[in-house]
């Protein structure tokens, strides 16, 4: 699923230049989740963003499903229809996925969580569908998306579930946000 990425931004002279243009390089496949094919379009550190003149490409590196401390991510994703192994799943075995996403920590499954892909971060997460049709399970109800159909994640545990037969594709920009105390509370912090 190669998602093209293109990055302008300023050469030596303070022009506005074209810096790339191909291939998003980030991409990354779990082969504890088939079907799940992950680009990560850019990431950024903690707010206001350094601009400079010259960038390294910050998507390459250890994978993380979350962004840096006071980041963003965007993402693509494509997520294939869910497998009677993903339902069958067992916890042990989805924290080895998220493990794998690099953040262990961020599974709910076998502590409340209801489907083996729920978890939780510390985080804003705006999802936006843009082809086919996929469910975001809650701790109480679920939701559909269709293509075209933006949702405003806060923090809430969540799975998301390809009922659909066919793939889904979703655009994720994931913004590094903070539980306050009354949240803390009620399932601690270190979401990251």
């Amino acid at each position: 699923m190669p998602v093209r990425r293109v990055v302008v931004g300023h050469n030596k002279e303070g022009k506005s230049v074209l810096i790339s243009d191909g291939p998003a390089p980030a991409v990354r496949t779990n082969p504890l989740r088939p079907g799940h094919v992950s680009n990560d379009i850019w990431k950024t550190g903690p707010l206001p963003y350094p601009l400079h003149a010259v960038h390294e490409d910050p998507t390459l590196g250890p994978r993380q499903i979350h962004p840096p401390k006071g980041g963003t991510i965007i993402r693509i994703a494509e997520i294939g229809p869910e497998s009677e192994e993903i339902r069958n799943m067992t916890p042990e075995k989805a924290r080895e996925v998220f493990k794998a996403m690099g953040n262990e920590g961020a599974s709910s499954f076998g502590r409340g969580g209801r489907h083996p892909m729920m978890h939780r971060t510390e985080t804003i997460d705006y999802a936006i569908c843009i082809e086919g049709e996929i469910v975001m399970l809650l701790d109480e109800g679920e939701v559909t998306l269709k293509a075209g159909d933006v949702l405003i994640q806060l923090g809430t545990n969540h799975a998301w579930s390809n009922r659909s037969g066919k793939v889904a594709k979703m655009l994720y920009v994931l913004i590094d946000g903070e539980f306050d105390e009354e949240m803390k509370g009620w399932f601690g912090g270190g979401g990251h």
